[in-house]
Parts: structure tokens; sequence; C-alpha cells
């Protein structure tokens, strides 16, 4: 028999493999709590954006949401982004015509009717000149008309001193009460915590700007509760509309400015089609004062307001009683611009308030003393229709840590 060749030994047994390790997972930070102040348009989108964006948010309201006492209380409010030469303004509308938009299925809609907005402008059109360029360049499209041409498409209107013409074609209204309510069971829908409470801030958070502008480290809570208990959360916004003045009298105090606005429905004749929302679109006369309204429509009349600011208000206390005098100047507009109205009856009345700003801009910054505290507000008198926008700009600040926009910002308002 052949030989075996020789073989080699074995070798030494060893320690035994250790099986292959997975990656640690990375740990995930938890979600931060967010306490809103406010259920209104600004405050109720706020809090849907922060809970889209993964937040823990808590939304408080004294009354709730759209209440009467609240400036996004009413049936309806004009959507439009004509705002003259303002860029950062009319971006924002556009962002908020988009938003609006994309949310209606989400919220339950139809909350945003598009009619287009009638511009009716008198003597001075410069408004209406600085703003043609920039609604074009915001993607916006705008026709222009005569006086003439106008009174063909619309002849219920009177045209009397108009001298230009312009059709802003995306704008339209906002079922605003219907809004305020659907932004809401959204919101709770979504996994938020909505609770009926006032809430105040830190009582030793102070009010007056600082000297530099560094706020890092520096954080205040938690809310105080009108029944005597506290909130804490990891963060805070206050949208509080005309008393986010009371709230921060030091740093904003009368910066923010509650006015006394009245409203007036007028009813047109049984079966009178002419002042619907499917025969006329939402109009601004740009005379000597300024009014607005909205056609009628799903059963409502046909709204007109003035825009002037009239007398300081309080928004908790005052009293929501029309005047005749307001009653008798909306009158007489509509009888010279509406001439079928002329008789027609006031069918609903109402008061509400603007909560103006020096500017007209609103704020929506940061606290000047707390990194984990923001303030949201001054809408005056066309803050609702962004809410989406400005709920959108928020979170960001909040959870992304964007930085104010410096023509919303607080430190304008300081200097």
């Amino acid at each position: 028999m052949a030989a075996e060749p020789a073989r080699e030994p074995a070798a030494p047994p060893g320690p035994a493999a250790e099986p292959a390790r997975e990656p640690a997972a990375p740990q995930r930070r938890p979600a931060p709590h967010v306490a809103v102040v406010g259920a209104g348009a600004f405050g109720g989108w706020a809090a849907l954006m922060l809970r889209r964006r993964g937040a823990r948010v808590t939304l408080l309201d004294a009354w709730g949401p759209g209440n009467p006492r609240a400036s996004s209380h009413g049936e309806t409010r004009v959507i439009r982004a004509m705002y003259g030469g303002d860029r950062v303004m009319t971006a924002l509308a556009a962002r908020a015509l988009t938003l609006w938009g994309e949310n209606e299925r989400r919220l339950g809609g139809p909350l945003y009717r598009r009619t287009g907005a009638l511009w009716m402008i008198g003597a001075d059109d410069s408004f209406v000149r600085a703003a043609l360029p920039t609604l074009r360049d915001a993607g916006l499209a705008v026709d222009e008309m005569t006086p003439v041409e106008a009174a063909t498409r619309w002849p219920q209107v009177s045209f009397e001193g108009v001298r230009r013409v312009v059709v802003e074609r995306e704008a339209g209204y906002l079922h605003a009460l219907e809004a305020c309510a659907a932004v809401a069971r959204a919101f709770v829908g979504e996994g938020g915590e909505y609770r009926l409470a006032s809430a105040e801030p830190d009582a030793h958070l102070p009010g007056s700007p600082p000297k530099s502008a560094a706020i890092e480290g520096m954080s205040a809570g938690p809310l105080r509760l009108g029944d005597g208990t506290t909130l804490a959360a990891d963060q805070y916004v206050f949208a509080c509309g005309p008393w986010l003045g009371r709230l921060f009298p030091a740093l904003i105090g009368d910066r923010v400015r509650p006015t006394r606005q009245e409203t007036f429905v007028f009813g047109p004749a049984p079966g009178d089609a002419r002042f619907t929302d499917d025969a006329l679109p939402v109009w601004v006369d740009l005379g000597e004062r300024i009014f607005y309204g909205v056609p009628a429509g799903g059963g409502r009349g046909f709204k007109v307001a003035d825009d002037t600011r009239g007398p300081e208000f309080d928004p908790t206390a005052g009293d929501r009683t029309p005047g005749a005098a307001g009653a008798a100047a909306a009158r007489a507009f509509v009888a010279r611009r509406f001439p079928a109205l002329a008789t027609a009856p006031i069918v609903e009345a109402s008061v509400c308030q603007y909560e103006n700003t020096p500017d007209r801009r609103f704020i929506v910054d940061r606290h000047p003393h707390a990194a984990n505290v923001f303030v949201v507000g001054g809408g005056s008198g066309h803050g609702f229709k962004m809410g989406p926008a400005i709920g959108e700009m928020v979170a960001e600040m909040v959870l992304e840590r964007r930085p104010a926009t410096p023509e919303l910002g607080l430190r304008r308002l300081l200097s």
C-alpha cells in the first residue's frame, strides 16, 4: 500500500469568534413640548404646523377658536396679495394662498372661495402702481381695465370717481369661523392637545429689550393658568391678538393697539343674484376712505366694512354693539357704489377689532430675553389670510432655529 501523505498538526483551539454586532441605532431626541397660547388664525395654524413637524403641542385659548372677542371671529375674511411694493408681505400672501389651497381637503373644506378681487382706484394710484410688478414677480396674475370696461362687465357697480380698475385673479374670501374650527379639529385629530384656559407668561420674564442680541441659554416658564395651576413646556408661543401688549407690557405695550371696527351686512332683494359671489368679486374701493366687502354667498348677505382705523378698544370688556354713525356711513357708501342696494336692509352688524402695529406689519419673533419664547401678532386688520404662512414660519423658527424676518421682527419697533 502506498503510504499516506504526512498531515500538518491541527491548530490549537482559539477563542470563539464573536458574532457580528449591529451598529447602534442613533438615539432619537424626545419631541419638544410646545405650548401655544391663542387659537386664532396665527396660533391655531402655528400649533397645527408644529404638530405636523413632530412636536408635542398644547394649544390654549381663553374662550375658544374664533370666539366673538377674537380678531379671527366672523364669517368671512378677504384674501388678497396686493401690498403696494412690499415684497415681503406679497410673498407671504402668495405662500398663504398656496397653503390654503393645499390644506382645504385635509381640513374638510372648502374654506377658500376664489372670486378675484376688484380694486377700484381713485385719484391716487401709487399703491397699485407699485403693487403690479411685485404681484407679477410673485407669479400672481392681474388684469387691468378701464372703468368703462369694468362697468360693462359689472353693471351692478357704479364706477363714478374711479380712475383705474385692477382685478387680482387669485384673490377671494375665506370662511373665517369655519376655518378656525377646522384647524382646531385637525390639530386635535393629528394628536395635539387643546385646552380651554387663559394663560400668562412667566412673571419673572423681563420686558425691555436687552443691550445685546445674545439670548442663548436664557429661558422662561412655566405658564401661569387662569385656574391657578401652571403648565411647563420646552417652548412657548404667544399668539394672543389684541391681548399681546397686555401680556408683554414693557416689551410690546401700545406697539400693538386694538381699535374698534364695525362691519355691516346688507340684504339684497329676494332672488337678486347680481350681488352674489357668482356675479361679483370681492372688492376694495381705494377712494378718500377705503371700503371693502364680500359679495353674498351661501345664504349670507353683502358684507361692507370701512377700513379706517377706529377708536381704541378694550377687546375683553368693550361693548360690541354697532353704532348708528357707522351704519349711516356704510349705507351712504353703498348707495353711491352699489345703487340697487341703496334701500336694502342691514341684516347683520358686528364689531371686531384690529390689533395694529405702527407700520401695519406683523410681529413674528423670538423674545429678546428668552430663547424659548416667541411672540406672534399685530395682524393689523389683514392677518387672517396669512394664518398658514405665519404658522409655517413659526414652526420653522421654533423647531429649525430659523431667524426672524427683519421686516416682521421686534427690533424694528424697539429702536
